[in-house]
């Protein structure tokens, strides 16, 4: 069979199953099976496959036709220039939590200071010596990655309470030859952060910078409004926060006002449907500001500590 035909077949499989974009997963998948890249497809229609290429081709397609996502097949996902390992341990990164990173770039650099690096040339933002940041829920390490990538003199502590998603964190950070600029420890939050200086179950404070998080925000009165793959196949604890989608934010909040010094900033991800709640559990915080995404919907929140405590 030759590439053309084979590629053909597989977007009528993914449409007939109703698989959103079936070319561009029919295409990602033939390079992922070919290990090649977009232009090498279009450049050699006619290569004849394989019987083993097709028998791992059509198993991939078999698998995204069922539903999974393309990067738990692959295996792969491209978050912030980097290409990263995904696995349905971790949460799958998307490209609206790059507006987290932004936001960090934009608070240690002052407005108009920041540019974002294309993945050619990247030489790390300007930043305060000892500017010392929080990853809390790192999931994959996508966050913590972006930002120790971009403040180089940063010291950066990633959490999460899943020691499988950990693994992964840790293999990303030994991928991109990071692993040395983030510490990661396995911990519910912020509580069980000790940084080696703190009794196991006290939380650190006046420490950070900056808190930053990308935390489960959805409520599970939600559930139906969320694609299926995801219910299905994203770790759910990962996406949903329990009845009203405000429960681990909740907990966050005051865990991070604990853990910033004066002056210090909390950043996270929310939704356009929890936008107004966020903002009433910051209400004593200053500066809070909760910004769109793209597409016009509120998506980061952050908010400042009182300089005085």
């Amino acid at each position: 069979m030759q590439l053309r035909q084979a590629l053909n077949a597989a977007i009528e499989r993914l449409t007939a199953q109703h698989v959103p974009s079936p070319r561009m997963n029919a295409e990602l998948l033939i390079m992922f099976t070919l290990d090649c890249g977009r232009a090498y497809v279009y450049a050699h229609p006619e290569r004849e496959l394989t019987a083993e290429e097709i028998s791992r081709y059509d198993e991939a397609i078999a698998r995204r036709a069922t539903g999974v996502p393309a990067q738990y097949i692959t295996g792969h996902q491209e978050f912030w220039g980097m290409d990263l390992i995904v696995s349905p341990v971790v949460l799958i990164p998307r490209p609206e939590t790059e507006h987290v990173v932004e936001t960090v770039l934009e608070l240690v650099t002052g407005p108009g200071r920041k540019q974002k690096q294309d993945q050619q040339a990247r030489t790390g933002v300007s930043a305060p010596h000892g500017l010392r940041i929080a990853d809390v829920g790192t999931g994959s390490g996508a966050i913590a990655l972006a930002l120790a990538r971009e403040l180089p003199s940063a010291e950066i502590h990633a959490t999460d309470i899943s020691a499988e998603a950990l693994e992964v964190a840790r293999a990303n950070a030994a991928r991109h030859e990071l692993s040395s600029r983030i510490h990661f420890h396995r911990a519910d939050l912020l509580k069980d952060l000790t940084l080696n200086r703190r009794p196991a179950a006290e939380l650190p404070r006046a420490e950070f910078d900056f808190v930053v998080s990308n935390p489960p925000y959805v409520g599970e009165s939600e559930e139906d409004h969320v694609q299926l793959e995801v219910r299905k196949f994203e770790p759910r604890n990962a996406v949903f926060a329990g009845p009203t989608g405000l429960e681990v934010i909740e907990r966050l909040i005051p865990q991070a006002r604990e853990a910033l010094q004066p002056g210090g900033w909390l950043v996270f991800e929310i939704s356009g449907t929890i936008a107004e709640s966020v903002r009433r559990l910051l209400a004593g915080w200053e500066e809070v500001a909760i910004a769109n995404d793209l597409q016009g919907i509120a998506r980061v929140a952050r908010a400042r500590k009182a300089t005085h405590g």
